[in-house]
């Protein structure tokens, strides 16, 4: 686990540097900077969140997460959509994903309306659903949220709670490039970065996406002395006395 104040001071003492060189300000981008690339680079539950939303009809747009409420800031990614009937049968039926050049194509007249069948994102918080809908439906939206900031005024997060290395590895890179520090010391908090998130990421999406009931225990195959090598004679010394 590391906190803010102690994520701080690691980038501080790895780089040898004081706040005269990286203030709070420049240390903080470091970290935003290094949670973005980590959303970006794996796939963590933890992020996972669920948007709910109504569309009546004659109204093809769905509003999501990245308006004026709720922050702005909390849509990263959506993962899936599902629409089922206000009234009658509760029957959830997912939206297939499409371009928006494939929507208009195949819906040019949104004045028509029938039963949504595909989706598409309009824009930064705003989704768009066609056939244009006949009926109010529920929609369900599966979806990234941005990681909660690791800041002085929110010392705890989950990925400084249960990636701290990743995390301190990412901030490292990002002071070396600043700091045009040497070529070799860049590379290792790198490949060090590599390694942390092949470990997040094989938690995250290997193990946590197993269930030992139906796969079974994960199993490491271990190298084992071939039959017949397991000890050496050594030859007999000929013509000894």
């Amino acid at each position: 686990m590391t906190t803010y104040a102690e994520l701080t001071t690691q980038i501080l003492n790895y780089t040898e540097t004081s706040t005269d060189v990286l203030s709070s300000t420049i240390t903080d981008d470091f970290i935003e900077h290094t949670e973005n690339r980590i959303l970006r680079d794996v796939d963590i539950d933890a992020f996972r969140s669920y948007q709910y939303a109504t569309v009546t009809a004659d109204s093809p747009f769905v509003s999501l997460p990245g308006g004026s409420s709720p922050d702005p800031t909390s849509l990263a990614t959506i993962r899936t959509v599902h629409i089922w009937p206000a009234s009658g049968t509760a029957t959830r039926t997912f939206l297939e994903q499409k371009d928006l050049s494939y929507m208009n194509e195949y819906w040019p007249n949104r004045a028509t309306e029938g039963t949504p069948k595909y989706y598409s994102q309009w824009d930064y918080n705003t989704i768009y659903v066609v056939p244009t809908p006949d009926a109010t439906y529920y929609v369900e939206v599966s979806l990234s949220k941005l990681p909660n900031r690791l800041t002085s005024s929110n010392a705890n997060t989950w990925l400084g709670d249960n990636a701290p290395a990743l995390m301190l590895y990412g901030c490292l890179v990002e002071a070396f490039k600043y700091l045009k520090g040497p070529a070799e010391m860049l590379q290792i908090y790198t490949q060090s970065y590599e390694t942390a998130l092949q470990e997040v990421a094989a938690q995250q999406m290997g193990r946590g996406k197993r269930d030992q009931y139906m796969s079974g225990v994960i199993r490491v195959p271990r190298p084992s002395i071939q039959p017949g090598l397991g000890s050496i004679k050594l030859p007999t010394q000929q013509g000894g006395r």
